[in-house]
């Protein structure tokens, strides 16, 4: 596989990955429930149809996109903080907090 392809092939299966080995870990008995209300916070990517180009892999998406901001790291800690949206919220915070990795990588390799 082409090295221009390998960051983004691992940053997305790590968004099915760190989901899943979370609510293994954290509710063995019936994790599918939670793999799965944590896979539904992937929806807050719907925010890259508004830019043009969708998808630049140069671009770090904390900031530049509306559902990809410092408040939507506030939120998701709210909504995990109580039991009814918790896999909810820690499914956003997991994604925003690989997204943020993807972009530590993106400042360093720029240096």
């Amino acid at each position: 596989m082409e090295s221009a392809l390998i960051r983004p092939v691992i940053h997305l299966l790590l968004h099915v990955l760190l989901p899943f080995l979370v609510a293994r870990r954290f509710s063995p008995e019936g994790y599918w429930r939670p793999f799965l209300l944590m896979m539904l916070a992937w929806a807050i990517d719907l925010d890259h149809l508004l830019a043009t180009p969708i998808y630049q892999p140069d671009r770090c998406g904390i900031g530049f996109h509306p559902l990809h901001g410092v408040w939507m790291f506030a939120l998701s800690l709210g909504l995990s903080a109580y039991p009814r949206t918790r896999w909810l919220g820690l499914g956003v915070l997991l994604h925003l907090l690989l997204d943020l990795s993807d972009c530590a990588c993106l400042w360093l390799s720029l240096r």
